[in-house]
């Protein structure tokens, strides 16, 4: 080949050129992003509105629907899911992969904007808009704790630690969280402003005005500038306890006469403890494309010296630092992968010394010009592009191997060194460009997954394909011309002891075998099929899980207290079940979050919002911790908390992939919210009755009860009071509402809020004598024209691309899997008679699938198989050829199921990837064979004699490099990780058994439909 010559005979650039490789390389190995998972960029965002003490089906009428018809008008949208509850709705807004996520983020918060100044309620506490992404996760979180220190204390030293780690500039999101913030109240006495007459609004008015802080603009005296200043915002609460609010026929009435002025905790919405004490907790992500490593040793110092600065009742403990797991696990695939080039190097003897040091010279020069390759094209190294490159090491050898082996076999002929470079290349030239490309291709519709789970996974496919190439180049050049200046001409013709022996146990192995098989061709091709065919029935038995759950030593507890039990009332069960905890002595610590969820600790599982009746507990267990004892805890746990008689406890563990709110997820569909009531009903009862199911929750199970305020219009109008001040009043007396801010000593800013006298949570007494004014400025007495009552509304309301739903989740029990269960429930949820307009859809691990192996993946796979077919072409210019190479294939996949079985193992997304791959390596050592034997029949040898010398000669160089492979991946199939293993044990499994079969079945396929011949394919 026309390479492989310049190669060698330009030795000097070469060399240069391959010293670049390795100087550029390293550099690139010690300056990659490192992270623990893939960075991930979506095109997904969260729009999250509170405004406490509103009804979801207030929610619903003022605030979703407005959001939702404004967004779901932008172009490329895919889907709006909504959660409404009370206080707060969650809008999930995810668009069509491949638009531009910054310029989405953007459209979507000037819709959101636009709205705040038209159509949505100027109450509302807060709208946040938020990118989903891989970096929201906290890579640490630490805790200030402290049984004895005032929250004063504890938050102004959590916000001296917040302000020295936001100056890291690698880090982002740094807060702190689990405690109220300090607040100007200002508690008003209704009877003394009724009493003056002033209207509860012109006090509001008064204070907002006051707050408002205006630049005064500048001003020119002589040649030079002044900026003005005005009087700015309230100082503290003595300033706004000075404001006056009524000045009158010369009557002064200050905010100090008609209410009480106080600094006071807010409303606690929010209880943080850690192994059972109390706490603050401080929580930082990290920037994208960052090396975590790095940042580590940034924030490091700032821990340490921030820790020796502490008062001596507080104490700081690092609970979560993601940066030690990087470390652990990526130190551990670095293990994995130095003993498989240690298994590699072994499985290399039989090649001889010089030849296998021409090998192990191309292995990191080939890892080097991938990882090149990597970071240019923007991937960092982490677990799965590292498991790529493990995967790629079994791989990448096979071009050297081939090609060394051959020119070896050419000195071993008795030709010169420079005749056996050269020309043993050539030979062997177009079949290693046509190997390297069907693996290529068989990669290739792995990097092209759609949606957030290709994104996740492209790291470890393109690792592959970016070393498998670099592999291919190295070997046509780099090893030509290593060869042509330390390989020699053999004494003898049969190699080493290694390799005789190598050879001498292939050539009795099949001794008795192949003279049978091609005696019997049909026969042999008859049991190849019934293996085939029993390949495939035995998938089933598998089962499919398309993401396993992490390996990592921590789990969550989720704690749903019975509907609308408030902050107090979580707490309890909260300390119930961390007394239960704090019995097993392998978990380290556990983390309580009342009234939220945790941090963001875990790529896809995001912290739950504000909700009284809910709280979190993070479980992080020993780092030595394997990850049998911990699911051997979980079910312990679950079988525990099993009765627990104040709520439902959910011990659940982190899933990996696309993130899920449960395993089984069934929505159900309509407008009205009682027929979907009755429809959850009976698919709740089908799901209880599936022995594989556990913590069924279905939210319309009981509806809760609110207070309302009956407002007679009639008698409210004739009166001269406006219904929207009877609003405020009330919301005024219950939640309080914010007139301004003032700033604190460390100069943040605070709230000022105007409320009532009333204890730390307000309760029915807010609601008893108060006063609204009309429009004369009289005050009238709520109770004359608005009556109290309950009434009873849904938990929540659940929006689908606008369509109302209602859904019933369901986890699955150990040893079960969603898929087996589903089997067994679909047909029983079709048989349901739902009325017109009302059906239901499923959730949870079936979207997840059904997103991730959807949409563009069927034409990627078919684009790719006619790739596949057109380079077999081009290699062989006959269909008769690709059909004999292409029958190896089914073999294999038996082997690789069968190891699956073994393992224990379901069919996944990484064992799909395990089998796309296998099918490229198979192709490739098949080809080698049947390549050669044309290449034989093409100098005059006959179909049986060019059968039986390719079979000897090519099959050495086929085992080597299986062998090899599967020495690579030794240590990835005994990785605890259930996210890579599987990958390897599918390969080995494969490789094992389409190895000892190809022997047998390409040579037989080939005397069944030899090819036709072109007499001039080898010519250059």
């Amino acid at each position: 080949m026309k390479i492989t010559s310049f190669a060698v005979k330009n030795y000097q650039f070469t060399l240069i050129i391959f010293l670049l490789v390795a100087v550029v390389g390293v550099l690139t190995l010690l300056t990659m992003p490192r992270s623990e998972d893939p960075t991930t960029h979506p095109p997904q965002y969260l729009v999250t509105v509170i405004y406490p003490g509103t009804s979801p089906k207030d929610m619903e009428e003022q605030v979703v629907k407005p959001i939702e018809n404004k967004i779901y008008g932008l172009e490329n949208i895919d889907k709006i899911l909504t959660t409404v509850e009370d206080g707060v709705a969650a809008i999930q807004i995810k668009f069509k992969y491949g638009v531009d996520v910054d310029n989405k983020y953007q459209e979507i918060s000037t819709e959101i904007n636009a709205l705040k100044n038209s159509e949505l309620p100027k109450e509302i506490y807060q709208i946040k808009t938020e990118k989903i992404a891989s970096s929201d996760v906290k890579i640490i979180q630490v805790a200030l704790i402290s049984n004895t220190a005032s929250s004063k204390t504890l938050r102004d030293n959590a916000d001296i630690l917040k302000t020295k780690l936001e100056k890291i500039t690698n880090l982002r999101e740094v807060k702190y969280t689990g405690m109220p913030e300090q607040e100007i109240r200002i508690d008003l006495q209704l009877d003394k402003l009724t009493q003056l007459k002033i209207p509860i609004n012109l006090v509001a008015g008064s204070l907002q005005s006051e707050a408002a802080d205006i630049p005064g603009g500048s001003i020119h005296m002589d040649s030079k500038v002044f900026n003005v200043k005005t009087s700015g915002k309230f100082k503290n609460a003595e300033d706004v306890a000075n404001t006056v609010i009524y000045n009158a026929n010369g009557k002064i009435v200050y905010l100090k006469d008609v209410a009480s002025v106080s600094y006071k905790d807010g409303t606690v919405s929010h209880i943080t403890r850690i192994n059972g004490q109390r706490c603050i907790l401080v929580t930082a992500a990290m920037k994208n494309d960052v090396d975590i490593s790095q940042v580590k040793g940034q924030y490091t110092p700032v821990l340490e010296e921030f820790s020796e600065i502490l008062p001596a009742n507080i104490k700081m403990v690092k609970n979560f630092d993601q940066a030690d797991m990087v470390s652990k696990r990526l130190g551990h695939l670095g293990f994995d992968f130095g003993l498989a080039i240690l298994l590699v190097i072994v499985t290399l003897l039989p090649l001889g010394f010089r030849p296998s040091l021409i090998v192990m010279i191309s292995i990191p020069l080939s890892l080097a010009l991938g990882l090149i390759a990597m970071n240019l094209l923007g991937y960092s190294l982490n677990q799965l592009s590292i498991v790529g490159l493990v995967v790629a090491l079994g791989l990448l050898v096979d071009d050297s191997i081939v090609v060394v082996e051959n020119i070896e076999r050419w000195l071993r002929e008795g030709h010169s060194r420079k005749d056996a470079v050269l020309k043993g290349t050539r030979q062997i030239g177009a079949a290693v460009v046509g190997c390297t490309a069907t693996l290529v291709i068989a990669f290739l519709p792995l990097a092209f997954l759609p949606d957030m789970a290709g994104e996740f996974i492209r790291s470890l496919p393109m690792a592959i394909i970016t070393s498998v190439l670099a592999s291919m180049i190295v070997a046509l050049t780099l090893v030509p011309f290593i060869g042509s200046k330390i390989l020699k001409t053999h004494a003898h013709g049969e190699g080493n002891y290694f390799l005789r022996k190598l050879q001498g146990f292939l050539t009795y192995s099949y001794r008795g075998i192949m003279p049978v098989a091609l005696k019997w061709p049909k026969v042999t091709i008859g049991i190849s099929l019934v293996l085939s065919v029993l390949a495939f029935l035995l998938f089933p038995l598998a089962g499919f899980k398309l993401f396993p759950t992490s390996e990592k030593p921590m789990f969550l507890i989720n704690i749903k207290m019975p509907l609308q039990a408030n902050i107090p009332e979580s707490d309890r069960a909260t300390r119930l079940v961390e007394t239960e905890l704090k019995k097993h002595g392998e978990i380290a610590y556990y983390t309580s979050n009342v009234g939220k969820g945790n941090p963001q600790i875990y790529y896809n599982v995001h912290q739950q919002d504000i909700k009284p009746d809910f709280a979190q507990i993070f479980v992080q267990l020993e780092e030595e911790t394997s990850p049998d004892a911990k699911t051997a805890l979980i079910k312990r746990l679950r079988g525990k908390f099993s009765d627990f008689p104040y709520a439902k406890i959910e011990v659940k563990d982190f899933d990996q992939g696309t993130p899920i709110e449960a395993n089984i997820v069934v929505r159900v569909f309509g407008d009205n919210q009682d027929t979907l009531r009755a429809l959850t009903f009976k698919v709740e009862e089908i799901l209880r009755k599936h022995p594989g199911t556990f913590f069924i929750n279905n939210e319309l199970n009981t509806y809760k009860s609110d207070v309302k305020i009956s407002i007679d219009k009639e008698k409210a109008r004739t009166l001269g009071v406006m219904t929207s001040d009877i609003d405020k009043v009330i919301r005024l007396a219950v939640a309080g509402l914010n007139v301004g801010d003032y700033i604190d000593d460390r100069g943040d800013a605070r709230n000022v809020v105007i409320t009532i006298p009333r204890d730390k949570f307000s309760n029915l007494d807010a609601l008893k004598n108060l006063y609204v004014s009309n429009i004369q400025g009289m005050p009238v007495q709520v109770d004359q024209i608005a009556s109290i009552g309950f009434e009873t509304s849904p938990t929540a309301i659940n929006h689908f691309n606008k369509s109302r739903f209602a859904k019933v989740t369901s986890l699955t029990k150990d040893n079960m899997l969603a898929n087996d269960i589903l089997k067994d429930v679909v047909p029983q949820l079709n048989k349901l008679k739902m009325p017109k307009g009302y059906y239901y859809k499923l959730s949870g691990e079936a979207e997840s699938e059904g997103d991730a192996l959807g949409g563009n993946f069927l034409s990627v796979i078919i684009l790719s198989t006619f790739l596949f077919i057109g380079v077999l072409l081009l290699q062989f210019k006959t269909f008769k050829g690709i059909i004999i190479v292409l029958s190896i294939i089914p073999l294999g996949v038996l082997g690789g199921v069968v190891f699956l079985l073994m393992t224990g193992n379901p069919m996944s997304l990484v064992s799909i990837i395990g089998f796309i791959g296998l099918s490229g390596i198979q192709v490739k050592n098949s080809l080698l064979l049947v390549d050669f034997t044309n290449q034989l029949r093409a100098e005059g040898k006959s179909i049986e004699e060019a059968i039986s010398i390719a079979g000897e000669t090519r099959f050495l160089p086929v085992v080597l490099t299986s062998i090899t492979a599967i020495c690579g991946l030794i240590p990835i199939a005994m990785n605890p990780n259930p996210q890579i293993a599987p990958l390897a044990i599918v390969l080995i499994g494969g490789l094992i058994s389409s190895t000892i079969l190809s022997r047998i079945v390409t040579p037989v396929m080939y005397k069944l439909i030899p090819p036709s011949i072109d007499n001039d394919m080898d010519d250059e």
